[in-house]
C-alpha cells in the first residue's frame, strides 16, 4: 500500500530506529578516539615519571604536593585514619574484581561504552565516588626540605652559613661577578674570618692583576688582604701589591691599624724602596733606549728593578751607578745610608758587583784604608780567604789574586790558596818567612826549569844571612 510522503516522514521520526546515514561511521570513530584519548590520559597520569625537577607533584584532588592546603588535608586525613583505622585497611574480598573472567568487561566494551549486560559505572564516576578511598604512594619530600644537604646556595646564603660555622663550599662560584658578590657580602657581614676565607679563595682562583684591581676599590678587604700576606710572610706578593698601590697613589689612603709598630716600619721601608726603584727604573729605561750610556750598551739590563729586594737593588746600583754622587737616588752610598745597611753587607755587595765588571781599581779601593798618619793599608770586614774566592769566581788575573792571597793570615791556608791559584811568589815568600829550607827545595821542582821563580829560589837557598830551620 502506497504511503504518502508525510506518512513516511512521520514513521521515521517516530520510530526508535534511525535510518542509515554515511555520517554514522564518522560519529562512531569520533567517540572511539575520545574514549582512547581519555584512557591514554589516565595511563600517562599513572605512569608519570616521579621527577621533581621536571614536573610538579599533585595529589589526587589536583592540589600541589607540599602546598599549605595539601598539608592541612593530609594531616586531617591522617588523624581520621588513626582514629578509625589503626592499621592499613584490608581490601574486602567481596569487592568486584576487574579481571576479564569475572567482570565481563573488555577493552572493546570500554571503548564502546557497552556493559556486557551489567550496569557499568564509568571509570571517571568511580574515581569521583567519595565512598572509595584511594591510597596514593608515599611521595618524596619537597626540595626545600633538603636545603641543608645540597650546595644550591646564593652568595648571600653562603656567607650566612660561613658565619654560622656551617660547611659552604666556595668552588661553585666560578664567575667573576659571583666571586665579587661573595667578597662584598663578607665585608658587609663584618666578619674577619669570613672575609679572609673569601680572599684566600679569590687569591687561588683569580689572577693577581684582577684581584689587585678589585681590591683597590674595597679598602676593608684590602686591609685584610695586606694583613693576611704579612702573617703568611708572602713577601713577594705583598711587594707587588704595595708597588701597585704606590703607582696608583693609594698607599697613604690605607689605614694600617692591623700592623704593629715594627710591621708599620717594615711597610714604610718597602714604600721608600719602591719609590726609589720607580725613579731609578724610569731614568735607566730612558737612558737604555737613548743608546748613549756606555754601560747599558755593554751590559744590557736583564730585568726591571721594580719589586726587587733591597740587596738586589744595592747590587744593581753598584753595577750601573757606582760612581754617582751621594746625593742621587741611585747612588750606592745614598742607599746604604737611607736603609742603614751594615758595612760588611755593603762591602760584600759592592765587591761582587765591581768584580763582575772586572773593575779591579774599584775593587782595590774598597780595601784601602788610611790611618791618621797618612799611611795606607788594606783592610777588609770580610776574611781575605773569602775575598779570594769572590775574585776567583769572577776570573780575576793572577796578579790581582796574589795581592789578596798574600794577605791571608794563616800561613798554611795562604800556601794552599797560593798553590791552587799558582801564585808562586806567595809560596816562595811564605817558605822564606817560615825559614823552611826543605819545603822550599821541594817546591823548586814544581816551578818551570830556568824560570824566574827557580832563580829566586836558588838565590834564597844560597843566602848565608838566612838561618834555616833545617
Amino acid at each position: 500500500m502506497t504511503k504518502s510522503k508525510a506518512d513516511e516522514e512521520d514513521y521515521w521520526n517516530s520510530s526508535k530506529f534511525k535510518a542509515f546515514t554515511f555520517d554514522d561511521e564518522d560519529d562512531e570513530l569520533i567517540r572511539l578516539k575520545e574514549s582512547r584519548q581519555a584512557v591514554n590520559s589516565i595511563q600517562r597520569l599513572v605512569e608519570e615519571d616521579d621527577d621533581e625537577d621536571d614536573v610538579e607533584k599533585v595529589s589526587w584532588s589536583g592540589e600541589p604536593v607540599g602546598s599549605i592546603s595539601w598539608s592541612v588535608k593530609e594531616t586531617a586525613a591522617s588523624n581520621q585514619r588513626t582514629d578509625r583505622e589503626p592499621a592499613f585497611p584490608k581490601i574486602p574480598t567481596d569487592t568486584p574484581s576487574l579481571s576479564k573472567s569475572q567482570s565481563g568487561y573488555s577493552l572493546s566494551s570500554l571503548f564502546k561504552g557497552e556493559t556486557g549486560g551489567r550496569n557499568f559505572q564509568s571509570f571517571t564516576d568511580t574515581l569521583s565516588d567519595s565512598s572509595i578511598r584511594l591510597y596514593a604512594p608515599e611521595l618524596r619530600k619537597p626540595k626545600s626540605e633538603y636545603k641543608d644537604y645540597v650546595s644550591d646556595w646564593s652568595p648571600e646564603e653562603t656567607i650566612q652559613r660561613l658565619q654560622q660555622g656551617k660547611t659552604a663550599p666556595l668552588e661553585k662560584f666560578r664567575s667573576l661577578q659571583d666571586k665579587l658578590l661573595l667578597l662584598d657580602f663578607a665585608v658587609s657581614a663584618h666578619d674577619g674570618n669570613v672575609i679572609t676565607a673569601v680572599l684566600i679563595y679569590l687569591k687561588r682562583t683569580l689572577s693577581k692583576e684582577v684581584l689587585f684591581r678589585e681590591l683597590e676599590s674595597r679598602q676593608t678587604a684590602l686591609r685584610h688582604f695586606i694583613h693576611y700576606l704579612t702573617e703568611t710572610k708572602d713577601q713577594r706578593l705583598l711587594l707587588e701589591l704595595l708597588s701597585l698601590l704606590v703607582i696608583h697613589s693609594y698607599l697613604f689612603t690605607v689605614d694600617f691599624y692591623f700592623f704593629t709598630a715594627k710591621d708599620s716600619a717594615h711597610v714604610q721601608d718597602h714604600y721608600t724602596l719602591l719609590e726609589r726603584q720607580i725613579i731609578i727604573e724610569a731614568t735607566d729605561r730612558q737612558a737604555e733606549r737613548g743608546g748613549k750610556v756606555e754601560i747599558f750598551q755593554k751590559f744590557p739590563r736583564r730585568a726591571s728593578i721594580l719589586n726587587m729586594p733591597l740587596i738586589t737593588t744595592l747590587y744593581y746600583c753598584c753595577f750601573y751607578h757606582y760612581s754617582e754622587p751621594e746625593g742621587t737616588y741611585s747612588s750606592p752610598l745614598n742607599i746604604r745610608q737611607a736603609f742603614k745597611i751594615s758595612e760588611k753587607q755593603y762591602f760584600v755587595t759592592a765587591l761582587a758587583a765591581r768584580a763582575k765588571l772586572k773593575a779591579w781599581l774599584d775593587v782595590d779601593a774598597l780595601f784601602t784604608s788610611r790611618n791618621w798618619l797618612g799611611f795606607t793599608r788594606k783592610k777588609s770586614p770580610l776574611s781575605f780567604q773569602r775575598v779570594v774566592d769572590v775574585l776567583q769566581k769572577n776570573s780575576a788575573p793572577t796578579q790581582v789574586l796574589q795581592d789578596y792571597v798574600g794577605l791571608v793570615e794563616d800561613p798554611d791556608m795562604r800556601i794552599s790558596l797560593a798553590q791552587k791559584h799558582k801564585c808562586h811568589d806567595i809560596v816562595i815568600n811564605t817558605y822564606r818567612d817560615m825559614k823552611d829550607r826543605q819545603q822550599l827545595l821541594g817546591y823548586r821542582g814544581k816551578v818551570g826549569r830556568g824560570s824566574a821563580e827557580e832563580r829566586k829560589i836558588d838565590e834564597l837557598l844560597n843566602n848565608q844571612q838566612i838561618r834555616w830551620k833545617n
